[in-house]
């Protein structure tokens, strides 16, 4: 088995899902077999009289397994809040742990390198008992980190950085994503920023409505 990869953000709505697609499609043309994970996903809208995990559907797309959707995303909700309270609006069951690792070992046994999709940040709680740097943990999986470029970037970052590191992750680096087409004096300054304030490698840089920045592609082979 090769490199597994957790892809979580600063926040929720930073590219996480647009990374991970492109991030498995590049893997795939260059020869790996890739498989894809979004182990919850809450917000999902009702089509064809079943919740439809859309973020999951983008990156199972970005491969050409066309994974079992109940392996790719075990739990589904409706309300688009975090994984427990989404599970309790909606009168479901909260996520379990054991399913989810049991279906992340049925999609490893057939692939060269795995992307799970995290929801929202690292410390979103999974279960009220787990979060996604513990399940990180469980997989050993290493941190991708989406970072928004924005106002308020450098300590959302650092601070999960940090946490990450003091929970014992391994840690791929951080990419950049310019979620606003507009420049700001912020979005400027954030890359040579926190290139000064961590040693975390920066693997690239996603710039608005922009393909794949090939430096991902090469730092995570």
């Amino acid at each position: 088995m090769g490199r597994k990869f957790l892809i979580s953000g600063t926040d929720t709505g930073v590219g996480k899902t647009t990374l991970g697609s492109g991030l498995a499609f590049a893997l795939q043309v260059r020869g790996m077999r890739v498989g894809v994970m979004k182990p919850v996903e809450t917000g999902c809208p009702e089509r064809d009289g079943a919740l439809f995990p859309a973020d999951a559907d983008a990156l199972n797309a970005g491969t050409f397994a066309n994974w079992p959707m109940e392996l790719v995303c075990p739990y589904r909700y409706r309300a688009p809040l975090a994984p427990p309270v989404a599970a309790e609006a909606d009168g479901a069951p909260t996520p379990d742990m054991d399913r989810i690792v049991a279906a992340f070992r049925r999609i490893e046994a057939q692939a060269d390198v795995m992307i799970v999709e995290g929801a929202g940040g690292l410390m979103v709680p999974i279960m009220w008992e787990k979060n996604y740097a513990d399940l990180a943990l469980m997989l050993e999986l290493e941190l991708v980190l989406v970072a928004a470029n924005r106002l308020g970037a450098l300590n959302a970052a650092l601070l999960t950085l940090d946490y990450a590191a003091r929970r014992g992750m391994k840690i791929a680096g951080y990419v950049w994503s310019d979620v606003d087409p507009d420049n700001t004096p912020a979005m400027a300054t954030n890359v040579r920023s926190l290139e000064r304030l961590t040693s975390v490698p920066r693997l690239g840089h996603t710039r608005h409505k922009a393909p794949l920045d090939p430096a991902i592609v090469q730092h995570l082979l």
